[in-house]
């Protein structure tokens, strides 16, 4: 039966990875590094999940053969970077350049009038989702999810399913009665792996992952009702066995 829907947040739930590249290159301009992410290079490195983690292996491809700088400037300058990106982000979304997806809102709404659970799955920071959410919203957006798992909460990041199997847990509830929503090969990867069958809306940033074990692949969220995912996830095969423990 199915009792929650657990949404990822960037590409899912709001088309933001435009913003987020902007930011990142506003702080690389910010500390002179010199660096300047395309699309097509941030297309590239999104298939690595983590804005920190991105910037190290990118940092990494630039400088082969050199592991660590001195006294833990690297990670110093991560972080500083990291920083930078977000408030420029915040401030970003603050100012309306993000909203949610078509049919995200709708889809929420009809969930909590029959009485089922939304959580958040995500791999993004809290301050990411709080500027988001308490726009989209309103200031109690917290109110209206069960459980939030975010970089905090969940550090090992998708395509491993931390995040999924923790709020599930946090949830009380089994993984065949909830179905997530993601947008990129690293989400569905994670939520399978948790067993969860998984219904994905790409962007252009990730139009051309390999989709393949997906509840469905649909442009957005605008045609899609309860009815149809309680008609699709009855008909999907049980995912309980692909549980991860």
């Amino acid at each position: 039966m199915l009792q929650a829907l657990i949404f990822d947040v960037d590409g899912t739930l709001a088309d933001t990875e435009s913003v987020h590249l902007a930011a990142f290159n506003h702080a690389f301009a910010q500390e002179g590094l010199g660096w300047h992410w395309t699309e097509a290079q941030y297309t590239g490195l999104l298939n690595i999940s983590g804005g920190k983690e991105r910037m190290l292996h990118f940092w990494r491809s630039q400088n082969p053969g050199i592991t660590e700088l001195e006294g833990g400037a690297l990670n110093a300058m991560i972080e500083r970077l990291h920083e930078i990106k977000t408030a420029w982000y915040e401030a970003a979304v603050n100012g309306g350049a993000v909203t949610l997806r078509p049919g995200v809102l709708a889809l929420m709404d009809e969930a909590r009038a029959q009485g089922l659970e939304l959580a958040i799955a995500t791999t993004t920071s809290p301050v990411n989702i709080a500027a988001l959410l308490r726009r989209a919203i309103g200031p109690d957006w917290r109110q209206q999810f069960r459980a939030v798992g975010d970089a905090r909460t969940a550090p090992i990041k998708k395509p491993h399913p931390q995040v999924y199997l923790q709020v599930v847990r946090e949830m009380g509830l089994a993984p065949q009665d909830c179905v997530a929503f993601e947008d990129s090969a690293n989400g569905l990867q994670a939520a399978s792996a948790a067993g969860l069958a998984t219904l994905i809306t790409p962007t252009r940033f990730t139009a051309h992952h390999d989709f393949r074990g997906a509840l469905r692949v649909v442009p957005d969220l605008t045609h899609v009702s309860l009815a149809r995912l309680r008609e699709w996830t009855a008909a999907a095969p049980d995912r309980t066995a692909a549980c991860a423990h």
